[in-house]
């Protein structure tokens, strides 16, 4: 293994195979290896990665496993023909979008325990309030978890629609509560690789990586009224900012 291959792959948390995987899917998706065309040997790959087969075979399997190819006993790998969109989910970037986008959302609730019993709040993010209703849910694309919804809701609040609460997404319950007056709301994204729990839930693995929108909700009195971490499979994420 080269030393600069080696500092490459000791920078990162993340597996040897899903990086393997990543050159490779990325190579799919700029058409370097075309739909019906093989795609290089385990041997070649095992070469050209300085990695072991059991990672590139890793690789692979994970890539068989999203659609992208095809293993043919005795012929090779072939790349698919059938068009994935992964980057199917658009971050929002504007209050009416990200609202609009989740109306529809049907929330898995999970047991919240282990949760603080209220949010942490930044310079900026309004005051707290005296108590918050804490509420943990799954959201599924095609029978696949792609997101995880970590929400306090001022107790308050939740109390005005306890029942909608636990049917809606949280956010969307709040967007329409006409004795909620929003005076602020702010929404930041970071990138960060899969814990234990987070890879169990969302059926990745390990270090695979993630996107956290953090969005805060404050109404005219400075209060933070919703507070919420969504999680989501950094594989299916998009962000798309018109600048004009």
């Amino acid at each position: 293994m080269s030393d600069e291959l080696a500092t490459t792959y000791k920078r990162s948390r993340m597996p040897l195979y899903l990086q393997v995987a990543a050159v490779l899917r990325r190579r799919i998706e700029e058409g370097y290896w075309r739909p019906g065309q093989k795609i290089s040997t385990l041997e070649e790959l095992e070469e050209e990665f300085h990695v072991a087969r059991v990672t590139v075979r890793q690789a692979v399997d994970l890539l068989q496993k999203e659609g992208l190819v095809d293993r043919q006993q005795g012929r090779g790998t072939f790349v698919t023909d059938k068009k994935i969109n992964r980057r199917w989910l658009h971050l929002a970037t504007s209050w009416s979008s990200l609202v609009s986008t989740i109306r529809s959302n049907v929330p898995h609730f999970i047991d919240p325990a282990g949760a603080p019993n209220r949010p942490r709040l930044a310079s900026g993010e309004g005051r707290p309030a005296e108590s918050y209703e804490f509420l943990r849910s799954l959201q599924f694309q095609a029978k696949t978890p792609y997101a995880i919804a970590n929400v306090y809701v001022a107790k308050q609040i939740y109390d005005r629609a306890a029942d909608r609460f636990r049917k809606e997404t949280a956010l969307s319950v709040v967007s329409t509560l006409d004795d909620v007056s929003i005076a602020r709301a702010r929404q930041t994204l970071v990138l960060d690789s899969a814990d234990p729990e987070t890879a169990r839930l969302l059926e990745i693995p390990l270090n695979a990586p993630i996107a956290i929108a953090h969005c805060v909700v404050i109404d005219d009195e400075d209060m933070a009224v919703y507070v919420g971490d969504i999680v989501y499979r950094g594989d299916c994420v998009k962000l798309d900012i018109d600048l004009l």
